[in-house]
C-alpha cells in the first residue's frame, strides 16, 4: 500500500491545486465513497472533525449541504453544487463556504474529479480551481493540504474495511 501514488501540487499561476491519489480498491467502491452521503460522512473531514450531511442530491443541478463539526461542536458549513456528472469517471462541482441557513459566502472554488482504475487500483485526480489567488492562499494557510491529506488517508482506511465487507 505504501507505493500508491499521492501528489499534492499548488500552482499559483493558474490559481489551482492538483491532488492525485491512488486507492487499493475497485472503481465502483471509490466512486460510491465520493458520491453517497452515508459513505461521505464516514471520511470527509480530518479527524477529530466529522462530516454531517444535512441534504444531498447527487445529480447535475443538485447540491450537497454539509458541515464539518469539531469535537467542541463548532460547525463549518459548505455547499457543493454539482455542475457535471459522467458516472464513474468524472464529476464537477462548485464549492463554497456557507452559514447554517445555506447562504453562500462567495467566492468559491471549482472542483473537477476524475476516476480511473487499473489492476484493481483506482486513481482519483482532483483539480481545484479558485477564482481568486487570495482565496486559494487563504485556503492553503488554513491548513487545507494537511487536512485534505488526513481526510484522504481516512478514506484509504475506510475503503479497506468496505472492500473486506463487500467480499
Amino acid at each position: 500500500m505504501n507505493n500508491l501514488l499521492f501528489d499534492f501540487t499548488v500552482d499559483k499561476s493558474t490559481k489551482s491545486v492538483f491532488v492525485t491519489r491512488e486507492f487499493d480498491a475497485e472503481l465502483s467502491l471509490v466512486w460510491d465513497a465520493f458520491t453517497k452521503k452515508e459513505i461521505l460522512d464516514q471520511w470527509w473531514a480530518p479527524k477529530p472533525w466529522v462530516s454531517k450531511t444535512k441534504s444531498m442530491e447527487f445529480k447535475v443541478g443538485g447540491r450537497r449541504f454539509y458541515a464539518m463539526v469539531s469535537p467542541e461542536g463548532h460547525e463549518s458549513w459548505q455547499i457543493q453544487d454539482y455542475t457535471s456528472i459522467s458516472p464513474k469517471t468524472n464529476f464537477k462541482y462548485v464549492s463554497v463556504f456557507a452559514d447554517k441557513d445555506e447562504n453562500p459566502h462567495l467566492p468559491g472554488s471549482n472542483w473537477d474529479l476524475n476516476f480511473s482504475e487499473q489492476n484493481g487500483i483506482t486513481k482519483v485526480s482532483i483539480t481545484i480551481y479558485n477564482e481568486s489567488l487570495e482565496r486559494m492562499e487563504q485556503m492553503i494557510e488554513m491548513g487545507f493540504q494537511g487536512g485534505f491529506t488526513m481526510t484522504l488517508n481516512e478514506l484509504a482506511v475506510l475503503l479497506t474495511t468496505l472492500s473486506v465487507e463487500k467480499k
